[in-house]
């Protein structure tokens, strides 16, 4: 228990419409969250990486920027036209993209968090995610770097008034990702063109001004890239994505998974078993191993260490999304967006499931920094209705459970997870405060379980069933099959009277055969 007290509280970003609250927690006290700050004007927020800052867009103009250790506004910035704007890492800058007046117009600009200043600007035509945030940082903010034409410059990050001191030339480069802890190296991405095939190649950081890259893999078809370094920055998932499938199996294109080493040792395919797209891929926490969802439905789930070899299989189902948690000991599989909602939770130390739930309509998905809860959210506007927040304990069970007419985000706030102590204390506590207060939580699974029990005390009429057409059986079944669920189907009363009548039929037709 000591560990916990010392550790610090969580706390969630709620934003609704036009406003956004601040809440502490979970646990929850009494079943609802104690709120920190409330009804602040908002149209958009995000914390620093390191949480120790809240940016709050106020209006198309307006940036105030809040410290999370007392919630209090601390800076405010006027910037006309804002399109876009992102904090540093450690919250020591404020980047902001503003519409361009003219073609020459300095419209990205790197601001001083603490004194309000200027400390660089420079030009960039069109806004898009491969692209922004234009200066990109390091964990601990020691390089930054962006992409301009042919080129990655590189700055240093402590006095940006020297512009870029050190320049990689790649020809055709469209953009890089630099690897966060340590930054070590850089990913560039060329694209496809005349021919040529499309390539990334990894660079190191300090030889940067040699321009030879320690690994490299060329690829055709090739019409996006997800570059995703591992903690450790010794290996890069390149997610490769094609706009159309020569061999017409799918409509939404193809997908290929690649995996670089800095030191050469791996550069090619992830062996996957299963034919069909990449839904996911993540390195975990540790940086030691990742694991893919891949396959055409139902999907599998395969976690890989970082020398590319097959660990655990997490089973086939509707998944296409999956969750590390930050302390190492839990995972989460689930299948959100257009699937029914299930999760999956797995103990990836002992290498056995915990349990299986569902979370429909979810769109954001994430564990807390302690790696006790998990949360989902439906929020606008991807879905306009049923908009709300759950909240999971590591094993699965439905701890809190709040809804909206309208929500539109809703985040932890990022804390290192070794500020949590060891995993398997804060889940004794866990365990203990739950048996101490029995009394359910928000909506917590005790008044679901309830739920299910009334229709027995209390039975109602049930609504008579909607038409199916003939052919919706099969293609029931057929859903069933694709989803990982019982294709049992059960016939109503008349189906089952004309079948009897049926065989009947055929009973006297081959009786009156057999006696003439």
């Amino acid at each position: 228990m000591a560990l916990v007290n010392h550790s610090p509280s969580l706390e969630i970003l709620v934003r609704r419409p036009e406003e956004l609250s601040l809440w502490t927690g979970p646990p929850f006290p009494n079943g609802q969250p104690n709120v920190k700050l409330d009804k602040v004007n908002c149209l958009n927020a995000k914390f620093s990486d390191n949480g120790s800052l809240l940016m709050v867009v106020k209006s198309n103009s307006v940036i105030s920027i809040y410290d999370c250790k007392n919630s209090k506004e601390i800076r405010s910035f006027e910037v006309p036209n804002l399109v876009a704007s992102v904090l540093s890492p450690c919250g020591t800058y404020l980047q902001t993209f503003q519409k361009p007046s003219g073609p020459q117009d300095k419209n990205v600009t790197l601001w001083k968090t603490e004194t309000g200043d200027i400390a660089y600007q420079h030009s960039q035509k069109n806004l898009t995610k491969t692209n922004w945030p234009s200066i990109q940082f390091s964990s601990d903010e020691a390089t930054a770097c962006r992409v301009a034409t042919n080129e990655v410059q590189f700055f240093d990050s402590g006095d940006f008034s020297k512009g870029f001191i050190n320049r990689l030339r790649v020809p055709g480069v469209t953009s890089a990702e630099l690897s966060s802890s340590p930054a070590s190296h850089v990913a560039a991405f060329v694209p496809e063109s005349k021919g040529v095939p499309a390539s990334v190649q990894i660079f190191a950081c300090g030889n940067a001004s040699q321009g030879q890259p320690v690994a490299r893999r060329s690829f055709f078809r090739c019409s996006t890239t997800q570059l995703k370094w591992n903690h450790g920055s010794t290996g890069l998932l390149i997610l490769v994505q094609s706009d159309v499938d020569k061999t017409n199996q799918s409509y939404y294109g193809e997908s290929k998974l690649y995996y670089l080493t800095t030191d050469g040792v791996h550069e090619g395919l992830v062996p996957l078993r299963k034919e069909g797209p990449i839904h996911d891929a993540q390195w975990s926490y540790s940086g030691l191993e990742f694991a893919v969802v891949y396959g055409f439905m139902p999907a599998k789930a395969t976690l890989f260490d970082k020398k590319c070899n097959p660990l655990l299989e997490l089973g086939t189902g509707p998944y296409n999304t999956i969750r590390w948690n930050p302390k190492g000991k839990f995972l989460c599989l689930a299948g959100f967006g257009n699937l029914p909602g299930d999760m999956v939770f797995w103990d990836y130390i002992e290498k056995k499931q915990l349990a299986a739930t569902k979370a429909e309509w979810s769109v954001t998905s994430e564990w807390s920094p302690d790696g006790c809860y998990f949360m989902t959210a439906t929020t606008a506007p991807r879905l306009q209705v049923d908009n709300g927040i759950k909240i999971f304990h590591y094993n699965g069970s439905l701890y809190f459970k709040k809804m909206f007419d309208k929500l539109y985000q809703a985040d932890w706030k990022p804390e290192s997870p070794s500020n949590f102590g060891d995993i398997t204390e804060l889940i004794k506590s866990l365990d203990s405060v739950k048996l101490e207060d029995k009394k359910p939580s928000g909506q917590g699974s005790k008044p679901t379980q309830a739920s299910t029990k009334a229709p027995s005390a209390n039975p109602t009429a049930q609504k008579p069933a909607a038409y199916r057409p003939p052919h919706a059986k099969t293609a029931a079944v057929i859903q069933a099959q694709l989803l990982g669920e019982s294709s049992a189907e059960t016939l109503s009363k008349n189906a089952l009277r004309n079948k009897k009548k049926r065989e009947k039929q055929k009973e006297k037709k081959a009786a009156a055969d057999a006696s003439s």
